[in-house]
């Protein structure tokens, strides 16, 4: 028998989720944020109350050890309230790379870093992109080299999420470097993963990015000169982080998806409610086919995607807990999810727009903090819809198949 629904667990986390949204975060106060570029202390202090930073550790960790498939209804609310996608970023970047560093780092950064993130008193990040590579995790030009009990590392990372939260809060990121030469053939051996603290010597943090979009979250740029971390900040095992970070990727594009399909059901329930009021040559511009169908069809592609969405968090769920999907073919879904959601929300919030008119152009329409929010996933954060669309090739056809071999 096939069960599409959620647990009683699920639907009650769904509804007190909703609720606290509604009190905390009303569409006036988003746009506050939005407009004041950080998200406030009280607001994370309430989201590690009601367990919602990294929820995906296990309880003996200090989280609630939620499941993928509760962590994108999570996600999915969050996008819902916050259209503008700036707490949304908060909580899925630390969900799934908080995840990935409490699942392989040592006890010592547990104790120190994890449970303090967990509890609004530190922020864990990713620390990946580089100014000559973004999805090509591989070529990355970032280096570590074994001095006695310590790594030194050197290099850039660009466009990271958080770097001023990770300033002011403490915290650091999960930082991908290379250990060793890669074999030929085989760029994406010989690296390791790494946390990094933030103030930690030799780590400067740029001057903020002024980005369109996500305004309550901070990107910057990492400069590492020499920074030097114990062996305890060394990230599961030498030589194999090509492999964690792809496991965060994952995460984190599932949870993306989850978020945009809460926020296309906002921007869909906006557009509802306007074309059903305003009028046009004596009646709702609701009853014009040209509006009305655009909206059956988003609606109907809005359904997709949401089945999409949770049976992918729902393979990841079974292949952890029953190992029954292989990672690659859970991979090839979520990178579906990746390549789909984003930009469907970015069409909905366009059409939506649209159908309001001059309104929809202005600052006092709401879409607007959507449309530019929702961008970023589009262009790539997490990866390109072409990088995606690379993986879903590779897993149907084979490696022999993949453009830049």
């Amino acid at each position: 028998m096939v069960d599409f629904s959620f647990t009683e667990e699920q639907e009650l986390f769904r509804k007190s989720l909703r609720e606290w949204t509604q009190r905390s975060l009303p569409l006036e106060r988003i746009r506050e944020i939005d407009r004041k570029g950080e998200i406030p202390k009280e607001i994370v202090k309430e989201m590690a109350d009601i367990g919602l930073l990294i929820m995906t550790a296990p309880e003996e960790h200090g989280g609630v050890g939620a499941d993928w498939v509760t962590t994108c209804i999570a996600a999915e609310e969050l996008g819902y309230a916050d259209i503008s996608i700036g707490i949304p970023v908060l909580f899925l970047v630390e969900a799934s790379w908080g995840y990935v560093v409490d699942k392989y780092c040592t006890p010592k950064i547990r104790e120190e870093v994890i449970k303090k993130a967990i509890q609004g008193e530190a922020f864990i990040g990713i620390a990946s992109t580089e100014s000559g590579g973004g999805s090509d995790v591989a070529s990355f030009k970032t280096t570590a080299r074994k001095e006695g009990n310590e790594w030194v590392l050197n290099g850039e990372k660009i466009y990271i999420s958080g770097t001023e939260e990770a300033r002011k809060w403490g915290g650091g990121f999960f930082v991908i470097a290379r250990t060793s030469p890669a074999p030929p053939g085989a760029a994406h051996k010989g690296m390791t993963a790494f946390y990094v603290p933030a103030n930690a010597d030799g780590v400067e943090i740029s001057k903020r990015f002024e980005e369109m979009g996500r305004m309550a979250i901070s990107t910057g740029a990492i400069l590492m000169q020499d920074v030097k971390v114990p062996e305890e900040n060394v990230i599961g095992e030498v030589d194999k982080g090509f492999y964690l970070t792809m496991e965060g990727f994952d995460c984190a594009r599932v949870l993306i998806g989850a978020t945009c399909l809460g926020a296309a059901q906002r921007a869909l329930e906006i557009g509802i409610d306007y074309i059903k009021q305003r009028k046009a040559f004596g009646r709702a511009i609701g009853k014009f086919e040209g509006i009305q169908f655009e909206l059956a069809d988003n609606w109907a592609m809005l359904q997709a995607l949401r089945s999409l969405v949770y049976r992918t968090a729902w393979m990841m769920d079974v292949r952890h807990k029953q190992g029954k999907f292989s990672a690659l073919e859970v991979a090839k879904y979520i990178s579906a999810c990746k390549l789909l959601v984003p930009m469907f929300t970015f069409e909905v919030f366009k059409h939506v727009m649209l159908w309001m008119g001059a309104y929809g152009y202005t600052k006092e329409c709401p879409l607007e903090m959507g449309l530019r929010g929702v961008m970023s996933y589009c262009i790539g954060a997490e990866g390109t819809a072409n990088i995606q669309r690379i993986i879903i090739g590779r897993e149907l056809l084979g490696k022999e198949f993949i453009p830049y071999k």
